[in-house]
């Protein structure tokens, strides 16, 4: 496979200028030495009073300047802080580490990522996120941003007027899935500005990765045109038809005389926007039915003969996900034409371990990347599946299905959750030998805290062993979903439609969990990682035993006892108002947050507005009624956060709650009108039956939720009260004792 070597006699150092922002005066306590070498590697040494940190690119550099400062130092960076106080004499190095690893290439993102997390991130917040890359060791990063600019110019370029060009282009919050082929328009049309804005953005992150030496994976061309393409062009298309409700984008057939010619003209446009990668990222057909009209093997070569004309040593990148890539299209292609991502590689790999989306012959002489999904939808909840990635990971060695194994690669949905899990995965291809959760579990905890406490070590032994264990054959995609966030019934289990959640582990667990963590939180005060995590693991805590609060109060409905159901329904109304106020600590967890960044994306409050009606609409409806509901994308993107429970999903259980109420109540009314009718002479014994059960009432949740997406009230950022005193707070509500 091409591959470009990084260049080793940049004059500026990344590294010293990462140190800097992470805190002030840091690049001068260390030593970096970029040499040649032929495998990649960090290494840890010592110079006088400073710490040197070898490797042969400047991300491997990165990289052990992190192990130095987890393990070493005690600091852990992380999405929920960037930045630390280094200490002004610094623990020495007293023996040589060095680690080395043959997984040379290091992927980061999903498509959805960036709808789902990073939708309306400005620079600065980009700037932190390629710190974080670098620190945890990514050297190929997904870099999709501003892929609309291009699309744009190329679709106006082709003849598509500005109108339509708006109504096939989808909104900042629903890019993904248009780039992905499956929507088009839904949340826009896109202002002017936005593109100005997304292709200067771009331009910033390209550079920033260069300068690390990443290898930015360009969004390439794959077929993809508007569904009336036929009409407006004259291509011979192949109709994708509907996804969840949504008109999909149509597949150009490579056989048409004109695809090389509208492949010519994107990548014209991308290159003269971004310029060339090494690498291009096409998933043609995805989430798709076989169609028979479509020679799978030919648009393979198609699609990699446009590539290759732009650059021909580029590589094209393709998600190994569910039917992708087709067969017929990996044996259309070289070895070096192709890198697979195994999406899902902790939970259903694809390349040939037992799973249940087993491929008896892996990818075949193809390379390929193991990755961890982790997120659907940017769900908040503690999740992970600690023993399965670590013996998945390592059961590729010796493995001939694994012999083309090159990389590694984080492919979540969402980011900013689960530090953990991101830490574990970023850490596995610089550890050659297997190892034990709970092993790595003490050596995290401490270098997340900077201390070694046993009680907080205690807590995360429970967790590792429980929620952080999703098991072989659990494929519930993501975390445990919280009670708080789904539409309210009889028999209520997991929140979205597809999540395919399946209990694995005792609540029991997660609230011994808090309360070891609650029960030294005065000690650790101020600590920005714990306080952190003590909201997370409290919060975990409390969905679930909402859960079992939420049982309690349905066995009341059924059981037809009024005074209990009163007393319940009340119970857990608080417990989810005591959620909202315990988020409400932290930044992270506050809707405020994600709506801030929303509106500030815009040069007009009709922009503002239009921003902030895709943030609040993906994160609720997702889709218009139909998609809503028949299409079951509702909830898909939940979240537990400061304003969302409060005022979206405190709505809809108090509403459900008051129509059960009122229905008990109505059931102890006589009904003058039915006496003596004998209107239920005709029913059938099982009519009859039915009858007489239980009667879920019937609720328009759309008509509840759509107001809430059309809202411009305001939420705050700034985090409010100590999240120390208030997780004791929800402690006391577990346990039922007084406040």
């Amino acid at each position: 496979m091409a591959m470009v070597c990084f260049t080793l006699g940049m004059t500026a150092n990344p590294v010293d200028d990462m140190l800097e922002r992470i805190d002030k005066g840091a690049s001068s306590k260390f030593k970096t030495q970029l040499v040649k070498g032929n495998t990649d590697f960090f290494e840890l040494d010592q110079s006088g009073k400073k710490v040197v940190v070898r490797g042969n690119t400047w991300v491997n550099i990165a990289t052990g300047v992190n192990w130095y400062l987890k393990y070493y130092a005690g600091i852990h960076l992380s999405w929920n802080g960037m930045k630390a106080r280094i200490p002004e004499s610094l623990p020495p190095v007293t023996r040589k580490e060095r680690h080395e690893t043959n997984l040379t290439l290091r992927y980061d993102f999903n498509y959805c990522t960036f709808s789902y997390s990073m939708a309306f991130w400005d620079w600065e917040r980009w700037q932190q996120e390629i710190d974080w890359m670098a620190l945890h060791g990514v050297n190929m990063p997904l870099a999709i941003v501003g892929e609309e600019c291009v699309w744009r110019n190329m679709l106006l370029k082709l003849g598509y007027s500005e109108e339509e060009v708006g109504r096939f282009i989808a909104g900042p919050a629903f890019l993904a899935w248009w780039e992905m082929n499956n929507l088009e328009g839904w949340g826009g049309p896109l202002p002017k500005s936005w593109y100005a804005r997304q292709e200067k953005l771009q331009k910033q992150i390209l550079a920033r990765m260069r300068q690390w030496g990443m290898l930015p994976v360009l969004p390439g061309y794959s077929g993809m045109v508007p569904h009336d393409a036929r009409e407006k062009l004259g291509l011979d298309v192949a109709d994708a038809g509907l996804w969840n409700g949504f008109q999909r984008p149509a597949n150009l057939m490579p056989t048409d005389p004109r695809f090389k010619e509208i492949a010519k003209v994107y990548y014209d446009e991308l290159t003269r926007l971004f310029g060339k990668a090494d690498f291009y990222s096409m998933d043609p057909f995805h989430e798709s039915n076989d169609d028979s009209r479509i020679d799978y093997a030919e648009a393979a070569r198609a699609i990699k003969e446009a590539m290759k004309k732009t650059n021909p040593n580029a590589v094209w990148v393709v998600q190994g996900w569910t039917e992708n890539p087709r067969p017929q299209m990996l044996d259309a292609l070289s070895q070096d034409d192709v890198v697979v991502l195994d999406l899902f590689s902790e939970c259903r790999p694809m390349w040939g371990a037992p799973s249940v989306w087993h491929r008896e012959q892996g990818y075949g002489n193809h390379r390929w990347l193991f990755c961890m999904l982790e997120n659907f939808g940017a769900n908040v909840g503690l999740h992970g599946r600690m023993d399965q990635l670590i013996q998945n990971f390592y059961s590729t060695k010796g493995n001939p299905l694994a012999q083309h194994l090159c990389g590694t690669g984080f492919t979540m949905e969402g980011s900013e959750n689960n530090p953990v899990m991101f830490e574990l995965m970023s850490e596995l291809p610089w550890r050659p030998q297997p190892f034990t959760k709970e092993e790595w579990v003490g050596q995290y905890v401490k270098a997340r805290y900077g201390v070694a406490d046993p009680q907080v070590a205690e807590a995360w032994q429970v967790l590792a062993r429980s929620i952080y264990n999703c098991p072989v054959g659990n494929n519930q995609q993501g975390p445990h979903e919280s009670i708080f966030c789904a539409r309210p019934s009889l028999n209520n289990f997991q929140a979205s439609s597809w999540s395919k959640m399946k209990n694995y582990y005792d609540p029991d667990d997660t609230r011994r969990a808090a309360e070891l963590m609650v029960g030294v939180a005065d000690k650790y005060k101020g600590n920005n990682n714990f306080e952190y995590d003590l909201v997370d693991i409290v919060r975990q805590a409390l969905a679930d035993q909402a859960r079992i609060q939420y049982h309690r109060t349905i066995a009341d409905y059924k059981a037809f006892s009024r005074r209990a159901f009163e007393r319940d329904s009340r119970r857990f109304l608080d417990m989810l108002a005591m959620q909202d106020e315990l988020l409400g600590t932290r930044s992270e967890f506050r809707l405020g947050t994600r709506l801030t960044q929303a509106r500030q994306c815009g040069t007009t409050t009709a922009e503002s507005d239009l921003y902030e009606w895709n943030a609040r609409v993906q994160i609720t409806t997702w889709g218009n009624r139909y998609c809503a509901d028949t299409g079951g994308l509702r909830d898909y993107a939940h979240k537990e956060w400061q304003g969302l429970l409060a005022d979206f999903y405190a709505t809809r259980w108090k509403t459900y709650f008051d129509l059960l109420a009122e229905q008990m109540r109505v059931m102890t009314l006589p009904n003058p009108e039915m006496l003596g009718t004998g209107q239920n002479s005709n029913k059938t014994a099982d009519e009859l039956f039915q009858m007489a059960l239980p009667q879920e009432v019937k609720v328009d949740y759309y008509a509840i939720e759509e107001p809430w997406t059309l809202q411009h009230n305001p939420y705050t950022t700034a985090p409010v009260g100590s999240a120390v005193e208030m997780a004791k707070r929800a402690m006391r509500l577990i346990n039922d004792k007084e406040e």
